[in-house]
């Protein structure tokens, strides 16, 4: 999953500690330090979250330093883990989402990440409460407006460098780059300042998965100390800033987060996914005006040269129409050229075959076609279509439901654009979280929740505008 992250990586001898130990506290007083967890985070004004490659690995993303991480592997000579499923296939953790819940409980209020995996910004935290040190494999950005573009697809640099594609933006068209900083790479201001002027603020920085030895990301946290806030740990191994830390909890995240919610009485919201393809179909009537030369193209919305990596082939047949043969597209670009006539009108279907990581294995869409007839142009509101696929998808628990958001025509070539959107997965977390509550508890663990939640009303996300300058509305793509 991070193995191409660490590939493309220069190589350096030094990479710090590795494979380290991992210690586990024992259940009575994992089960102690989660409710004094619970209780700070309750009472807390300024929770800042920051995290690292250990939240990840319940989603077969593996970690860098321990005992089966990538660096620790390296070091030992051994091959390299591979991975369950494509990178970009990857779903946030029960952890990922309980940050979720507690940024919209107005809890949380800022979220600083040393993880390349796109995978905060993918489970719903906002742009402008995230800062990604060290970038993000699925994001490009605009040297020029600032613009950032939010893939489906991993970026194939790293370094800063330029890549194949240009900004979109009106009367911009620079080239775009890459946003993951190699080891010589300075972390970007725009990331650092607002990590630094959040833990400058806090009053607890809980620190999640990560073994604080990367500099000078690592000492972020401690600037909450200046101010009187209160630093956190929750890692399987020991780390440099232990001493400074007021609590320190050696345990799966996944499982300490589980028993946090369930004392706070939140709920984690589950996971849907939604991907976006286009389908366009480019038309060239014919000099005697009887036939249409025309192609049909199962595109990505993020260019036409972009990669489609969650379709694995398309399937073409006709209805009614036994004289069209039926086609399969197993290679990208998915494309097919025919030749019709142009009073004929016909109906093609198109079964997308999904690729590995997808929730559901395929999907039949009805494209119909009359070359004779101008096709509706229509641009929807998309937030309102995502927010509605998603409920449906929870609401049935699985995968499948999609929509038309947009509809264009290009005059030259004559080219009609339809963008699509698709639920390609729906993870629903409330089996993990119980398996992990069931593993704290004897029964102690519900018989002490009421001293944590105690009887106050829950904080609700302030409704008027933020005090932070929104940078989610530069982000091109979705999640």
């Amino acid at each position: 999953m991070s193995l191409g992250y660490a590939e493309k990586l220069s190589y350096i001898e030094d990479v710090g500690n590795v494979g380290m130990v991992e210690y586990f506290d024992p259940s009575h007083l994992l089960r102690e330090k989660i409710d004094q967890l619970a209780i700070m985070i309750k009472k807390s004004k300024h929770l800042v979250v920051f995290t690292g490659a250990g939240i990840s690995t319940s989603c077969g993303i593996p970690d860098f330093r321990g005992p089966k991480g990538i660096w620790t592997l390296q070091r030992e000579g051994k091959a390299l883990p591979e991975a369950s499923l494509p990178f970009h296939r990857a779903a946030p953790s029960l952890t990922h989402m309980a940050l979720v819940e507690l940024e919209k409980a107005g809890i949380l209020k800022f979220v600083i990440s040393q993880n390349v995996d796109g995978l905060h910004l993918r489970s719903g935290i906002p742009r402008e409460k995230l800062a990604e040190l060290h970038g993000n494999s699925f994001m490009e950005t605009c040297p020029s407006c600032g613009a950032e573009y939010f893939r489906d697809f991993e970026v194939e640099t790293i370094g800063l460098k330029e890549t194949s594609r240009r900004c979109s933006v009106a009367k911009c068209g620079a080239r775009l780059k890459d946003t993951v900083l190699d080891w010589e790479d300075a972390l970007p201001p725009k990331e650092m300042n607002p990590a630094e002027k959040h833990c400058k603020q806090a009053d607890i920085v809980l620190c999640l998965g990560t073994s604080l030895q990367i500099t000078p990301a690592c000492n972020l946290p401690l600037k909450a100390l200046r101010g009187g806030g209160k630093v956190i740990i929750v890692n399987l191994q020991k780390t440099p800033k232990d001493k400074k830390a007021c609590l320190v909890i050696h345990g799966f995240v996944d499982k300490v987060i589980a028993g946090v919610m369930d004392q706070l009485s939140m709920q984690i919201p589950p996971f849907v996914r939604i991907d976006l393809f286009q389908i366009i179909l480019v038309q060239a009537l014919s000099n005697d005006k009887r036939y249409v030369n025309w192609t049909l193209q199962v595109a990505s919305a993020h260019g036409q040269r972009a990669a489609l990596p969650f379709i694995k082939s398309v399937e073409i047949s006709f209805l009614d129409r036994e004289d069209y043969k039926a086609a399969i597209l197993d290679k990208q670009p998915f494309r097919l050229k025919r030749r019709t006539a142009y009073n004929k009108a016909f109906e093609m279907v198109l079964k997308l075959n999904f690729s590995d990581g997808c929730g559901c294995s395929s999907l039949e869409i009805d494209v119909p076609v009359d070359f004779k007839v101008s096709t509706d142009c229509f641009d929807f509101d998309k937030d309102y279509i995502f927010q509605k696929l998603r409920d449906k998808a929870v609401l049935e628990s699985r995968c499948g439901q999609n929509a038309v958001i947009e509809r264009k025509t290009i005059l030259t070539p004559r080219s009609d654009v339809t963008t699509y959107a698709i639920v390609t997965n729906v993870v629903q977390y409330s089996k993990t979280c119980k398996a992990a509550l069931d593993s704290l508890s004897n029964g102690d663990l519900k018989k002490r929740k009421a001293s944590v939640t105690g009887t106050g009303s829950s904080r609700k996300r302030s409704k008027g505008p933020s005090k932070c300058k929104s940078r989610s509305e530069n982000i091109r793509g979705y999640m």
